[in-house]
């Protein structure tokens, strides 16, 4: 009996460390690449327009750390966090530090996103969150959703929800 319990704990082990072996997660695919919004993957490529009519594309921000926000006019935590973020870009911009928002657009129209920036003090580049750029992203589950890239543009911190700027301003001090 001692003998048969042995031989099915050797075979388990066996089988266990067979399952543990995995050369391609499917996270990973055969390209390589981790999904899209998940951490370690790539600041996708886009090219818009932001909402001062101006073009923006991720390879204007090769090198820099970087933090994309996805907000809304009608969000109270975006609300609460945005001039944290514009703080930051006060603070670290010279030092290789971009924050673009890109804003949510459903329910378009609640409130003017320009004039809802120059309220609260928001002076980076806003831009309307298309499906495209949604898809591009991961997709967004919800709002405020805060991504934090690093110069490489690796994704190092993503927090869906408020967030205390101090929280970013520290993953962001070690990135630059």
């Amino acid at each position: 009996m001692r003998k048969a319990c042995l031989l099915l704990l050797i075979l388990t082990m066996i089988g266990l460390a067979g399952c543990a072996h995995d050369p391609a997660s499917p996270a990973q695919s055969k390209e390589g690449a981790i999904a899209a919004g998940e951490l370690g993957s790539r600041l996708p490529d886009f090219s818009v327009i932001d909402l001062q009519g101006r073009p923006l594309s991720s390879s204007d921000l090769g090198g820099k750390v970087v933090l994309v926000d996805f907000w809304a006019t009608w969000c109270q935590p975006c609300k609460k966090e945005m001039p944290g973020y514009q703080k930051l870009a006060d603070r670290y911009g010279l030092r290789g530090f971009a924050v673009v928002g890109f804003e949510f657009d459903t329910m378009r129209g609640v409130e003017d996103p320009l004039q809802f920036a120059k309220e609260i003090g928001v002076r980076y580049p806003l831009v309307v969150a298309t499906d495209d750029v949604k898809r591009k992203f991961g997709g967004i589950q919800g709002l405020p959703t805060t991504m934090l890239y690093d110069r490489h543009g690796v994704l190092r911190m993503k927090v869906i929800g408020f967030e205390y700027t101090d929280n970013f301003e520290s993953a962001l001090k070690q990135l630059l």
